[in-house]
């Protein structure tokens, strides 16, 4: 998405680099292109951690790509807003074509050259189309809230922080307005999202630490 505001600290570049750790000898023996998601809450830290494992990848000499979640709602972000404000019960996995994801990743998968996908102007509220080259790349990193019920994944990973653990970094990121309306909207998010916990194969924790999840 063009127009996201990405504040990287040392803790989302430490996750990273743990997350890392884990997976590159499964990437490093992949026969195909290997894909990671990362899901979350809304400021749980999604896009930092997986730009900081893209930068990872890159220094180890791994090309990788990322795509978002947020490219790929039914309609633009101030649009979609309003659309949740004319009926809360919009809010939830229908406001995302994760289908179209998930067949994106298979066509990646497939051994496509390049992909054609959708690209949000977040300023102008509108979404477009971008073409990414795929030769060169060996890991595809998707990163969204609902990121967890793709199928065409080789690794999801679950970043445990809900929205009372993300007040302060939402409001840095200063995307939406902070009121109680939002707070009702991520309630509803939680509800959804924290039943993806167990399906999630690497644990991010509140502290940031990360770990294997032993209970999948």
């Amino acid at each position: 998405m063009i127009g996201d505001k990405l504040i990287i600290k040392r803790e989302h570049a430490n996750a990273a680099g743990q997350i890392a750790d884990i997976l590159l000898p499964r990437i490093k023996n992949s026969q195909k292109k290997f894909i990671i998601s990362i899901a979350g809450e809304s400021g749980a830290g999604k896009s930092e951690i997986a730009y900081s494992l893209y930068e990872n990848l890159e220094y180890t000499g791994i090309k990788s790509v990322i795509l978002q979640q947020d490219d790929y709602f039914v309609y633009p972000p101030k649009t979609n807003a309003e659309m949740r404000k004319k009926n809360i019960n919009h809010v939830g996995t229908s406001e995302v074509h994760l289908d179209l994801i998930d067949q994106n990743l298979q066509d990646i998968v497939s051994g496509k050259k390049q992909l054609s996908k959708p690209l949000v102007l977040y300023d102008e509220d509108r979404i477009t189309t971008e073409t990414i080259p795929l030769a060169e790349v060996s890991v595809v990193i998707v990163d969204g809230t609902y990121t967890t019920l793709l199928n065409n994944v080789d690794c999801h990973v679950f970043i445990d922080r809900n929205y009372l653990d993300t007040r302060k970094s939402r409001k840095k990121r200063g995307r939406e307005l902070q009121d109680t309306y939002l707070e009702k909207i991520l309630r509803i998010e939680h509800a959804i999202i924290s039943k993806h916990k167990k399906k999630s194969d690497i644990l991010v924790n509140r502290d940031y630490s990360v770990e294997v999840n032993s209970n999948k």
